[in-house]
């Protein structure tokens, strides 16, 4: 709200104060403007929106899926094209903005990130869509839950070789205790899946962390991948994008005194060895959708 304040000489109630006209002299009148009436400006102005859930997608083929999952509809800010909606859970519906990063990779990511926090403000943010599987016990359709990543990238180059140096970020606990939860309520977590054209298949769901960094692995014997089994031996899966989130999350937490939720769900399209190709990213995409319509509710309990 904005109030007019008459006084004579300068009033300052000690915060951040907007003054327009004249400011100084006999009943100066003082324009304040509260950073709640900043706030609901900027709503009304279609700017934050206060979203329970934050997702963020690669691929055109992960956008569609999610949209299409969780019945989003498209909300324009500027040049950016979100995707906003209610999706129904245990009858109280979850606020969900989705948002397709420009290009793959950790950059990308973080800004992605970055204008979901600004237009939205998410408490959770997940990242969906598809993955390489890189362990004997995940195939091709089964959809990993990752609230760990390492970061596989940071290394020292030598003469004697590559020497990496692994990072591990973890989500905040909350959002941990929620997909330990969605997986306790579901034992076994198999579930049969309907996609667009009518196929039905079985899925499963998988928790474990995965390995990120900014190569495409097709390569079953690669390097990345033995360091990767020697640095935890339950690593399930390879992306190129959950460093830069969970990155992005920790950081923001220091500048805002909260923390910043994050989780990744990745639908297996490959193994990440030779025969990588495009074949399987539908199915996993919508895999991967139908999942994280699942974990909706937890991830917003945890909040």
């Amino acid at each position: 709200m904005t109030d007019h304040l008459h006084v004579d000489g300068i009033y300052n109630t000690g915060g951040t104060t907007k003054v327009t006209g004249s400011a100084v002299g006999h009943r100066p009148v003082l324009n304040t403007v509260t950073p709640a009436a900043d706030q609901q400006a900027g709503q009304a102005g279609g700017g934050r929106t206060g979203a329970d859930i934050g997702v963020i997608t690669i691929l055109g083929v992960e956008t569609s899926a999610v949209r299409l999952a969780l019945g989003l509809r498209e909300a324009r800010e500027g040049a950016l094209r979100f995707y906003t909606g209610e999706v129904a859970a245990d009858g109280d519906p979850v606020k969900v903005a989705a948002v397709q990063a420009l290009s793959q990779g950790q950059r990308s990511t973080m800004a992605a990130y970055e204008n979901l926090r600004r237009h939205h403000d998410p408490d959770v943010i997940v990242l969906a869509g598809i993955g390489g599987g890189v362990h004997p016990e995940v195939e091709v359709g089964d959809v990993v839950v990752a609230t760990r990543v390492v970061y596989y990238d940071l290394r020292k180059e030598t003469p004697l070789g590559t020497r990496r140096r692994g990072e591990e970020r973890e989500s905040p606990a909350g959002v941990g205790h929620s997909v330990n939860a969605f997986f306790s309520d579901h034992d076994p977590a198999e579930f049969t899946v309907e996609d667009p054209g009518g196929t039905s298949r079985t899925m499963r769901v998988r928790n474990g962390p995965i390995g990120t960094g900014d190569a495409v692995i097709a390569d079953r014997d690669a390097d990345i991948l033995r360091y990767l089994a020697e640095f935890n031996d339950k690593i399930l899966a390879v992306d190129m994008e959950a460093g830069g989130l969970s990155q992005a999350c920790h950081e923001r937490s220091a500048g805002t005194e909260r923390p910043h939720g994050w989780a990744v769900v990745r639908g297996i399209s490959d193994d990440a060895g030779t025969g990588k190709n495009d074949d399987h990213h539908r199915v996993a995409s919508w895999h991967a959708a139908f999942a994280l319509r699942s974990l909706l509710p937890y991830l917003r309990a945890g909040a």
